[in-house]
């Protein structure tokens, strides 16, 4: 990535000691403008999709956006700064080291997005939103059809809704003994049954 100056930094103005911005929109579209772009790490998804980070990689992910967010409190950021936050996470959180420019991108695109913001452009930000949640959606259509139908162990459903159904049939069965045993029963000859001992179960 010889177009990606690893350098590449951006420094707080007019004496302030902090790069967050202090108008509130601004400051939240840069903070979704990160998590989108912390998204966008397909090396951190697959490590989210695949658990290594555990039952709540999910939640991993959303505190490493957060703590690229915090970088921002300081005075000056660059780009190597962001990379090296973001590789050292996946190691502690995930236990893998990422060899590839993966991160040195996804930092450059977080330094892109803060200038755009700066400058109140929030085309990026949108646009990456805007996909984000396209793929979201197209998820939780599959997720409904896989649900619906699983391939892989069609019965186990099915059974399960068996043993549900029956349980109810069940009571109400007994249920219904109890209410014949408080009363005759009658033979189709027309003479009553001997129940004595019925009520011995």
């Amino acid at each position: 990535m010889s177009n990606i100056d690893a350098a590449d930094y951006v420094e707080a103005e007019n004496g302030s000691k902090t790069l967050r911005f202090g108008d509130e929109k601004q400051q939240a579209k840069f903070e979704l403008g990160v998590c989108m772009a912390v998204y966008k790490w397909d090396e951190l998804n697959t490590a989210v999709e695949n658990s290594w980070g555990g039952a709540n990689s999910a939640e991993k992910r959303d505190w490493i956006s957060g703590i690229v967010i915090e970088l921002f409190e300081e005075k000056l950021v660059d780009v190597g700064l962001i990379e090296e936050t973001l590789l050292y996470a996946m190691v502690d959180e995930f236990d893998t080291e990422v060899d590839n420019d993966s991160a040195l991108i996804i930092a450059d695109l977080i330094m892109r997005i803060y200038r755009l913001v700066a400058q109140r452009d929030y085309a990026l930000v949108d646009e990456l939103y805007q996909k984000w949640t396209h793929k979201q959606s197209l998820k939780q259509q599959q997720n409904k059809v896989v649900v619906s139908a699983d391939p892989n162990n069609p019965d186990a459903s099915d059974e399960s809704d068996d043993e549900d159904e029956e349980a109810p049939q069940l009571v109400e069965e007994n249920d219904m003994d109890m209410e014949e045993d408080n009363g005759p029963i009658i033979d189709d000859d027309g003479f009553q049954m001997v129940q004595k001992g019925r009520r011995h179960r």
